[in-house]
């Protein structure tokens, strides 16, 4: 009995040692494949790097490439309702920031069926202390009205597509002193001028921002569908019918 477990340990002992050192392969696979290392191609090509180097590195790509993909309405923006007073304005507005081509510039026909003005003056005298005042209170985006009719000697602050874009600018004129201000209905078809920003980085889009806050009137958002290039000039007033008024 004991011969047998001593002939038995042994044979253990000798099959163990032959499945180390791979003796026995052919028949027992160990799953390693040390021929396909000494056959593989450019091997001395292969560099190994640490696991966290190689998660750093990913997570460095990743960001770069989250910088790099901008969404469409932030690569390019347009801002419109200008008038050509307004236009010239803006233009003297953004020289100093230097955009070259990152600015583009079209002008519009537009119809336009809201507007926000003050009632006549009763003559350019009366129109020209009118507009002094709004300027002092840091309003400088309006029209004197020259045209006959009932806002003869009047002066335009806005003409909107919208009843709510025009309200809004009423408030914003409440807000900053003028009470004489007030919304009327019309028709009218004027020239408008509307520009297109592209590829801003923050530093530009933040001081453009702080410019367009001189322009209450002007509406900015991303970029959508063509509008014909082809303009005339239209600046005529016509007769609007007063609506309510902020007091």
């Amino acid at each position: 009995m004991l011969k047998f477990l001593f002939w038995a340990l042994l044979l253990a002992n000798v099959g163990l040692f032959a499945y180390e050192r791979g003796y026995l392969a052919a028949w027992l696979p160990d799953g390693r494949e040390p021929q396909r290392m000494e056959h593989q191609l450019n091997g001395d090509n292969v560099k190994l790097i640490p696991a966290g180097e190689a998660e750093a590195k990913s997570a460095a790509d990743a960001a770069a490439g989250g910088a790099d993909a901008k969404p469409a309405d932030a690569a390019c923006s347009e801002i419109a309702g200008f008038d050509q007073a307004g236009a010239k304005r803006f233009d003297g507005a953004v020289q100093n920031l230097d955009l070259g081509d990152k600015l583009s510039r079209r002008e519009v026909e537009e119809a336009a069926h809201n507007i926000v003005y003050i009632p006549s003056q009763g003559s350019k005298e009366g129109a020209d202390k009118k507009a002094a005042e709004l300027r002092h209170l840091g309003i400088t985006d309006f029209y004197v009205i020259q045209d006959a009719g009932d806002l003869h000697w009047g002066i335009s602050l806005g003409v909107f597509k919208t009843e709510e874009s025009a309200r809004a600018l009423l408030a914003t004129l409440s807000q900053k002193g003028v009470h004489s201000a007030r919304l009327g209905t019309h028709s009218v078809t004027s020239t408008k001028v509307v520009y297109q920003v592209r590829g801003l980085d923050a530093t530009a889009k933040s001081a453009l921002d702080k410019i367009l806050l001189d322009f209450p009137h002007a509406e900015k958002h991303a970029c959508g569908g063509e509008t014909s290039p082809d303009a005339k000039p239209a600046l005529t007033e016509k007769k609007a019918m007063p609506r309510d008024a902020v007091r």
